[in-house]
């Protein structure tokens, strides 16, 4: 799954399009140690297919990568994490 990254001042997002629709998780840069990911959107069309679960999975290895922290305002992301206690390095619950 090829997933874009986004981030223009302190707004960002990574998306991605699969099977002709756009899936995002949108996150805003609290400082440049923390990112609040506040939203996950995926298309009824591409539920149940892991495209929400990779998305998170991207943002988590771009907070490790860039050496920050997450706070999950999102549902889903912050449901995804509690049961991914292996994101717990960068994910704040």
């Amino acid at each position: 799954m090829d997933i874009k990254d986004e981030e223009t001042g302190s707004k960002g997002r990574y998306s991605t399009i699969v099977e002709g629709h756009e899936a995002e998780v949108t996150y805003s840069r609290a400082s440049p140690k923390l990112v609040i990911v506040d939203h996950t959107g995926v298309p009824d069309a591409l539920r149940g297919k892991g495209v929400g679960q990779a998305l998170a999975a991207h943002a988590v290895e771009a907070a490790r990568a860039g050496g920050w922290k997450i706070m999950p305002l999102c549902p889903f992301f912050r449901a995804q994490a509690m049961r991914h206690k292996d994101w717990q390095d960068v994910v704040n619950l």
